[in-house]
């Protein structure tokens, strides 16, 4: 068999399984072409006319199928901005909309120089390395709650050689950070709502739950973070947080705050509009829960 036959039979299969899609393909073929060839150990741009032995990617096939399992956690591999991370279930499969906005230098609202980045909930590490690339002059500190979560971000880390740039530590939120300030914090924390948490296809049990649920409105960390993080900006610092499908909860907890929306799943925001956020914030779910396990 021809390894473009191959990837299109898997397709065929994966089509009829009726699978979930969203951990770094969004359709039955390019998940078939991803487990396919890095199944195979073959490079994306690989000639489809060369034999495949489909013995070989079969047992990846089969748990894909019947246990639902993402093809990142069966390739240990997850692809962000074009650039590949490892992958376990200690953290979640990187799938962040900040990625986009790093490629581009979160132009326009960025104003002045970056020296200093912040990646809260960092997870796999990904957009720690993923800012020290886009940013090669900024030093960036990558902190998360979960230690399972540090091994895999300092395994990602050290294969991207950002072992001089990228500094990980171990924080509840922003506990550890005290007296740091930054040019940009990034964060993608955890926002499922706990119906959301409910209605979940059977992809996403797979990921640790820690790194997904956030209370009943998705806002028990996003909360937290709106009123630490004016302590932690510099003047002209930005906040880059990500929500999912949270905007209209966020902008119905925050209405007179100025938030730009780069993306509708993600917001960014100025320390002083934050500042305002925090003194007028109701308080009782930006009050003593513990950050999750995350990214």
């Amino acid at each position: 068999m021809k390894l473009g036959e191959l990837i299109r039979a898997t397709e065929r299969r994966l089509r009829a399984a009726r699978l979930h899609y969203g951990h770094g393909t969004d359709n039955p073929h390019d998940e078939a072409a991803f487990l396919v060839l890095r199944g195979l150990g073959l490079a994306f741009d690989t000639d489809l006319e060369r034999p495949a032995d489909p013995d070989a990617v079969e047992p990846l096939v089969r748990k894909r199928i019947h246990d639902r399992v993402p093809a990142a956690y069966l390739l240990n591999e997850a692809w962000l901005a074009g650039v590949p991370f490892y992958v376990d279930r200690r953290v979640i499969v990187p799938r962040s909309h900040i990625a986009e906005l790093l490629a581009q230098g979160l132009r326009p609202r960025l104003r002045g120089p970056v020296r200093r980045i912040l990646d809260l909930c960092t997870g796999s590490g990904c957009l720690a390395v993923l800012a020290a690339r886009a940013f090669p002059l900024a030093l960036v500190d990558a902190s998360e709650l979960s230690t399972a979560a540090l091994a895999v971000a300092r395994r990602n880390v050290s294969k991207h050689g950002m072992e001089k740039r990228v500094h990980l530590v171990r924080s509840d939120l922003f506990d550890s950070l005290k007296g740091n300030r930054y040019d940009v914090i990034l964060t993608n924390p955890p926002y499922v709502s706990s119906s959301a948490m409910r209605r979940l296809p059977a992809e996403y049990r797979h990921e640790p739950g820690l790194a997904l649920a956030a209370g009943r409105d998705g806002l028990d960390l996003v909360s937290r973070i709106v009123v630490e993080a004016p302590k932690h900006l510099s003047r002209s610092g930005l906040l880059v947080c990500e929500v999912g499908d949270g905007r209209r909860t966020v902008e119905k907890a925050y209405p007179r705050t100025e938030l730009a929306w780069p993306k509708d799943e993600v917001f960014i925001a100025g320390r002083d509009a934050l500042a305002s956020a925090a003194r007028t914030a109701a308080s009782p779910r930006t009050r003593s829960r513990p950050a999750r396990a995350s990214r």
